[in-house]
């Protein structure tokens, strides 16, 4: 529970910084926040209902519950790609950009949220092994604080250089 209130407080951070910058790196990492949630919300109940013993009706009991749990979560990763890949493609080549109005909130919310999903990892690292839906949350966390790392290299390189090939939006006007 201390990883989804860390999450969530962090998810909500990034959508209100990506309004305000523009930014679809901090956009698309609130969606991978989002389906950290989602997974470890899923997670979680999926534990508790595969305890239940099986009966006349769940011959299996609520086994196969722990498949369909990672399988949602795999599909609601795989449409929030889709989603920053169809976005991306339409600020790059659609001229529909805006220009980043602060590249260092961008910046902090980059460190803030890989700082959530080191904390996360290390709180779920010990739960990691216990199921299938577990590891799938811990190694969704892994996976979002590489997109955390992907926010602040993209927000150093519109800090220093302005290179606008990286990103899908003009660069700002400072420099290092």
């Amino acid at each position: 529970m201390m990883s989804l209130g860390l999450t969530a407080t962090v998810f909500l951070a990034e959508v209100i910084s990506a309004v305000i910058t523009g930014s679809l790196a901090l956009l698309v990492d609130a969606g991978h926040m989002l389906t950290d949630m989602s997974v470890l919300v899923a997670s979680t109940i999926t534990a508790v209902l595969m305890q239940r013993k099986p009966d006349s009706k769940r011959t299996w009991g609520w086994a196969r519950l722990e498949v369909l749990t990672a399988a949602v979560g795999a599909l609601i990763l795989l449409l929030v790609g889709i989603y920053a890949l169809v976005e991306a493609g339409m600020r790059l080549f659609g001229g529909a950009a805006d220009e980043i109005s602060d590249v260092r909130l961008l910046l902090f919310m980059g460190v803030l949220g890989l700082a959530a999903n080191v904390g996360s990892i290390f709180i779920l690292a010990s739960q990691s092994e216990d199921n299938m839906n577990m590891k799938a949350a811990f190694l969704e966390v892994m996976n979002d604080a590489l997109g955390s790392v992907a926010v602040i290299v993209s927000a150093i390189v519109l800090i220093c250089t302005g290179w606008v090939a990286l990103t899908p939006w003009p660069a700002a006007s400072s420099r290092c």
